[in-house]
């Protein structure tokens, strides 16, 4: 073991096989939350694979070689704890919450579904059906809906823009030969962590995973296809209530040091109730129930868009103002609000890191982002060095992308694409 390192209360240590253990010790907890992070999400999988890395979170509880769904259940909740797994765009995470004394037990049941999974064909072929429902069930939700449109379109024919569930066809495509693929050719040590917050103890926990989790490849898995920023529209007219409708730009990634100022553009425009977008839509002119603006960082990308839902009617004004209200705010951002926003920043920061759960999850993405925990006074004195010119700076370039539109619903009002892109300054193609 090797290359143990301090920051504040966390400790890290890089076991002889390349998986990383990070642990913060939380003073005056009881329960510890605990987890493994695959840097593997659905941007890693081939177009016939779409939904895999999701479909295999599912399968992580259905039994091993030694332990049935049922005893992997009980033995957890026989001592009070739970656990989970979830998909995302770039990781999958397995995680469990326990007493502290109890840690030994989550660890060994997340390394028996992780060394072990049985894939039982019986319990494959079920948990696909349950996953076409829940497609099903999401497509019956167009306020989820808009988003995957939003990805699709800004991302059009790269990975990272395929949905996460996958699509029928693809889920039925799957069996325990692709699952066993994708898992041997992305679950690598190099890009794993086990991250644990709360009633720790460090050197335990190290030995623990350096005796469960053996069994992984030691290479690099191979690296992600690129994404592509490309912008444009994808628009679904239909018989709803509420037009639901995404306004979105090119945005940067984690990597670019600039992120953290487009996070409080992102809040001063709307992030709270505050915002000149909650302001101006929803108080002063009533155009809809709910508006926001949101900034989703990825590794080599990433995307900053407004999301509101409005009626038929409203949407005529809608638009408009939105874009109206965005060009404005990235033209003259003030210093009471870029003030505002960044206190914003640092009480969401800080009252997550009081979470155990939280604080084990941020820590797994620092360490497969930067091979490292920031420390909380590093990433405070970074918000905290944010100007008024920084966020009119990023703001501004903001609106140098093609933009992109989804939409979903009784959309016939909703601005064309063109208009849309001079509202704001911003180009309507692709520069050549």
């Amino acid at each position: 073991m090797a290359d143990q390192d301090r920051t504040e209360a966390v400790r890290i240590t890089s076991l002889p096989n390349g998986l990383r253990v990070v642990t913060e010790a939380m003073p005056g907890l009881a329960t510890t939350a605990l987890g493994v992070w695959s840097g593997a999400g659905s941007r890693h999988e081939a177009a016939e694979e779409q939904g895999l890395a999701h479909l295999l979170e599912h399968m992580a509880f259905k039994g091993t070689a030694r332990r049935s769904a049922l005893q992997i259940a009980e033995e957890i909740e026989a001592v009070g704890g739970e656990v989970n797994a979830e998909t995302n765009t770039e990781y999958t995470a397995y995680y469990s919450r326990v007493l502290g004394s109890d840690t030994g037990l989550a660890l060994d049941i997340l390394a028996d579904i992780l060394n072990e999974p049985a894939f039982d064909p019986i319990e494959l072929k079920r948990e696909k059906g349950v996953i076409l429902q829940e497609i099903g069930s999401y497509e019956d939700t167009p306020d989820e809906v808009v988003f995957d449109m939003f990805m699709e379109t800004a991302f059009a024919g790269a990975a990272i823009g395929r949905r996460i569930l996958g699509t029928p066809k693809t889920v039925k495509a799957q069996n325990r030969g692709s699952m066993r693929d994708f898992m041997d050719r992305t679950y690598r040590t190099p890009s794993m962590v086990v991250s644990a917050a709360g009633a720790v103890e460090h050197d335990q926990i190290v030995d623990d995973v350096a005796r469960r989790f053996d069994g992984f490849g030691r290479e690099a898995a191979p690296h992600a296809e690129p994404a592509t920023y490309r912008g444009g529209e994808q628009r679904r007219q239909r018989k709803l209530e509420q037009a639901h409708v995404v306004l979105g730009l090119k945005g940067l990634s984690w990597r670019d040091p600039d992120h953290y100022a487009m996070h409080v553009f992102s809040n001063l425009l709307g992030g709270g109730m505050s915002s000149r977008l909650f302001q101006e839509v929803r108080e002063k002119r009533g155009l809809c129930y709910e508006v926001y603006s949101f900034f989703s960082p990825f590794s080599d990308s990433g995307v900053f868009a407004v999301y509101g839902g409005t009626g038929d009617v409203q949407l005529t004004d809608f638009a408009p103002v939105v874009l109206d209200t965005l060009a404005a705010a990235a033209a003259s951002p003030t210093e009471a609000e870029v003030a505002r926003a960044k206190a914003q920043m640092k009480m969401s920061l800080l009252t997550a890191l009081e979470s155990p759960g939280r604080r084990a999850e941020q820590m797994a993405r620092h360490m497969l982002a930067y091979g490292r925990v920031m420390p909380r006074s590093e990433i405070v004195g970074m918000i905290d060095a944010i100007t008024v010119d920084d966020v009119r700076r990023v703001a501004l370039g903001l609106l140098t992308s093609v933009p992109t539109v989804s939409a979903i619903g009784p959309i016939k009002k909703l601005l064309p694409f063109d208009t849309i892109a001079s509202r704001i300054g911003a180009p309507s193609s692709a520069h050549p």
